[in-house]
């Protein structure tokens, strides 16, 4: 329902990177650490959505092209053959974060190849970085950019209406922007590489959530929220000269210019006392219809209308589906169909309950009808019917009393859209997933249709918390707004969130390292218990009962056999218990909202952390000591974990740039911490299956590491690290949790702000014999490597493709150059993980600094974006540094 993740994941996340004092650095001695590179298959563990999607865009032009856009969690296209949605924006690295939020999408309709997006989180301090607009000529399978002078708000309110990024149908080099926070119109006359204020526009908004915000998140103005064309009034090659603005504004909320930009002014008979959410023209019948709301969203609205402008008389006609005495909502949602002009819908959006309402005119607006009506109350009738099977946990195991129905037809239905070329697909998107039918006509004859999921590929959670036991399912996870998941297979959707109760976020998770079925959860709930217990590895769970002052979830630790446990809840200071929580003590020693953790050999040892200190019980947690341990993070964006089979062990992760960062290990239970040289920066630690020969757990870390950010391994203890991900795939922030798989040599389990459950799996197959790629000594490699060569994607006059490079000899590389050339005039434009130079049909690609060392068994990947013409066969042969590779 996206209510809590403002102000639990992102606050925490601005905290994390922004906060921290210096303190003195811990004395370290190791040398710094060997980079090496492996190649990972990246995929995410499958749950199907689980958050906001504010915005649909088809391509007017070409069928089947379209895209979605999330608050947090970047931008999708629809694969039609799959009937799946391919994410976008996962090179979005950890310095630009806020660029996985998308306030805008565009798609041109010239050119179909290209694609727009406005990115940028907060328009507030809690987003580091300014706006951007994103332009690519693939279809989103690479990007360039352009920063602008202020910021974007992808996640803040009003962030359901629009589009507020349009292309010009007509001449599409020109593009327009709305900005918020008073900046006002923008344009760019260049297919978006340069962008300059329309200065002349009269109007940059008036309208706040919330004036007496003092964070700047519900008192920015709203600002100029869409961009309409009206396309008859210009032709190929020349600027359309009738454009619409939509302003927030309650008494100015449309604009217009008539002359290609030159001039605006607000058009005249106007309804006013709402914001214009949507304006979608129906240009073959004149009208331009407007959803009109009382509030921005996407959570208030109390009141609302739908009118209908008809452009060439100017005659407005208010042609709302319900009198307005009779609505509790606004209306958002808007489209019209493009083969039945005529034919137009609009949402309810914050119709919250029973739940949201879609209705439907095939007469221009002049009488509707609704998905669902009432009988005789509070019994229903629907026109559709909820096939969830492929996402059964959008029941939310919910048993609710008519007039509610589970699944819900939705809430926040901020975005739908009628496919232009399909009157019988439709797509909209809702606080949790995105739905769609495609028999939508049936609606006008009486039918039923059928609303399913079509959210596949769309992973949208932000994960507080993983843990992979070993034994027992290999993932639970804790997730933001839908509670979490128990993962018994990755590649299929849970049937349920975690319930019994429901958090509306867990917070916190953890099992009992001997007794794996024993596990324990803390989360936010607006009313009831705050910590489940679950005695079947997750599988079930039951309620534990909250010490007084608890007001969310926290922290909490399972002793290593299950016997106790210790819980650090908002609200109150830590408390301890024996059993299943019937009741808690007070924890003394260890002050209010420290982190907790437990060692995962000794079940009365524990560990805390808060502010620079960290503190140890032995006694079950009842009595905390402080560490003498000096120089660690002064802040409390700190994560620590102890090492499973040997008491003691414990390893912090955390800090901040301004102060002291990177990772630390305690051999001593915590009494003193030696600092990792050579690792700048962490904020994550896990441990997976040991390597092949290794006597020692493999680490995994979200850190930055020889100068590089990104996820590495290490399998000799921190000696030397492999980085595991790519510049493709970065996720923006990842610093909320990792763990290793006890199970499978190398693969490791990733949480993002807004991109679900990443999980990654190695390609060396030997198992990581060897140790993490360890400062190889041969910088000419011999010939002794393998090449494969897989074209990834291929529209009309250009692909992608990714090359794998995989060292097959005995001895490590410290460098490499990968030469090829190409049979058909292929040509690359954009080429990543490596530097490379194109002479002719020659292309040679050399290492980078971060992925030179490849140990032997081990692989390093790049890839590219390019064009071709007639055919676009795969290269014959590839040499490195002269000498042949086999090639698969």
């Amino acid at each position: 329902m996206r209510r809590t993740r403002i102000l639990t994941a992102v606050l925490a996340l601005a905290a994390g990177l922004l906060a921290g004092t210096p303190p003195a650095l811990a004395a370290g001695s190791p040398a710094p650490p060997t980079l090496a590179a492996d190649t990972y298959t990246w995929k995410n563990a499958r749950i199907d959505g689980g958050g906001f999607v504010p915005g649909i865009v088809f391509n007017r032009t070409e069928k089947n092209l379209a895209y979605a856009r999330t608050d947090i969690g970047g931008a999708y296209r629809w694969q039609q053959a799959t009937k799946t949605w391919t994410p976008l924006l996962d090179s979005v690295g950890w310095a630009d974060w806020g660029h996985t939020g998308v306030v805008s999408l565009a798609s041109d309709p010239v050119a179909p190849d290209k694609v727009y997006a406005a990115v940028g989180t907060y328009t507030n301090s809690w987003d580091p970085t300014d706006g951007a607009v994103l332009r690519s000529s693939n279809r989103g399978a690479s990007w360039q950019k352009t920063d602008l002078p202020f910021k974007l708000g992808g996640n803040m309110p009003g962030r359901g209406m629009g589009e507020r990024l349009a292309v010009d149908p007509n001449r599409n080099s020109v593009l327009y922007l709305g900005a918020p926070s008073g900046k006002g119109l923008w344009r760019s006359t260049d297919s978006g590489v340069t962008w300059s204020q329309v200065t002349n526009f009269p109007n940059v908004g008036t309208y706040v959530q919330d004036p007496t915000d003092t964070s700047g998140y519900a008192s920015d103005n709203q600002g100029i929220v869409w961009v309409t064309f009206d396309e008859s009034t210009g032709t190929a090659g020349t600027a359309t000269k009738t454009v619409y603005v939509g302003v927030a504004d309650t008494a100015n909320s449309v604009y217009r210019s008539t002359d290609a930009g030159a001039t605006w002014s607000r058009v005249a008979g106007q309804p006013t006392g709402y914001l214009a959410h949507k304006g979608v023209l129906d240009a073959k019948n004149g009208y331009l219809y407007l959803a009109y709301s009382d509030k921005g969203g996407p959570y208030d609205g109390g009141k609302g209308q739908v009118w209908r402008y008809a452009t060439a008389s100017g005659t407005w006609t208010n042609i709302s589906p319900v009198a307005e005495a009779d609505t509790y909502y606004g209306f958002s949602g808007l489209t019209v169909d493009r083969q039945r002009p005529g034919t137009v819908m609009a949402t309810a959006y914050s119709s919250w309950w029973p739940e949201t309402q879609i209705f439907r005119s095939t007469d221009s607006g002049a009488t509707w009808t609704r998905a669902w009506d009432y009988t005789s109350y509070p019994n229903r009738s629907n026109r559709y019917t909820m096939d969830v099977s492929s996402s059964p946990w959008l029941t939310f195991g919910a048993s609710p009393q008519p007039p509610e129905q589970t699944p819900k037809l939705g809430w926040m239905t901020e975005s739908l859209e009628i496919d232009p070329f399909d009157s019988d697909r439709m797509m909209y998107g809702t606080g949790a997933t995105l739905y769609g039918t495609e028999n939508l006509t049936k609606w006008d004859s009486g039918a039923t249709f059928t609303v399913k999921p079509m959210v596949q590929g769309l992973e949208e959670t932000a994960v507080n918390d993983l843990a992979s036991p070993p034994s027992g399912a290999p993932l639970l996870s804790a997730l933001g707004d839908i509670g979490g998941f128990r993962h018994t297979d990755l590649t299929k959707v849970p049937a349920m969130m975690y319930t019994s109760p429901t958090f509306t976020s867990t917070t916190s998770l953890d099992f009992a390292e001997s007794n794996p079925n024993t596990v324990v959860r803390v989360g936010d709930l607006d009313s009831g218990p705050h910590v489940a217990f679950s005695t079947d590895n997750g599988a079930n769970w039951f309620a534990g009962s909250d010490p007084s002052g608890v007001s969310g979830g926290g922290t909490v630790a399972a002793a290593a056999d299950g016997s106790r446990f210790v819980w650090s809840p908002a609200g109150t200071g830590v408390r301890y218990t024996t059993g299943f929580g019937s009741s808690w003590s007070a924890s003394s020693g260890i002050p209010a909202g420290a982190v907790v953790e437990s060692d995962r050999v000794d079940p009365k040892t524990f560990y805390g952390f808060k502010s620079g200190r960290f503190y140890v019980s032995s006694d079950g947690g009842a009595t905390f000591t402080a560490s003498a341990a000096s120089g660690l993070p002064a802040g409390d964006s700190v994560r620590f974990k102890a090492l499973p089979g040997t008491k003691g062990d414990v390893w912090l992760a955390g800090g901040a740039a301004d102060g002291a960062y990177g990772l630390w290990h305690s051999t001593d239970g915590g009494a003193s911490f030696t600092k990792l040289s050579g690792v700048e920066q962490a904020d994550t630690i896990g441990f997976g299956k040991a390597a092949t020969g290794a006597a020692y757990q493999t680490l995994f870390t979200s850190a930055r590491i020889g100068g590089v950010r990104g996820i590495f391994r290490s399998t000799d203890k921190g000696a030397t690290w492999t980085r595991i991900n790519d510049d493709a795939h970065q996720w923006g922030w990842t610093g909320g949790a990792i763990t290793g798989d006890p199970r499978v040599y190398g693969r490791v389990y990733v949480s993002t702000n807004g991109r679900g459950v990443v999980y990654g799996d190695t390609s060396d197959t030997s198992g990581g014999g060897g140790g993490g790629g360890g400062g190889g000594s041969d910088p000419t490699p011999t010939g002794a490597c393998a090449v494969t060569y897989t074209i990834t994607n291929q529209w009309a006059d250009g692909f992608q493709a990714d090359v794998q490079l995989k060292n097959t000899g005995t001895a490590a590389w410290s460098s490499w150059s990968l030469g090829w050339s190409f049979g058909n005039g292929q040509r690359i434009g954009q080429l990543w993980n490596a530097d490379f130079t194109q002479s002719g049909a020659a292309v040679t690609a050399k290492n980078v600094a971060w992925n030179g060392t490849v140990a032997a068994g081990s692989s390093v990947a790049l890839g590219f974006t390019g064009t071709w013409s007639g055919s676009n066969a795969r290269p014959a042969s590839f040499t490195l540094d002269g000498q042949s590779c086999a090639v698969g």
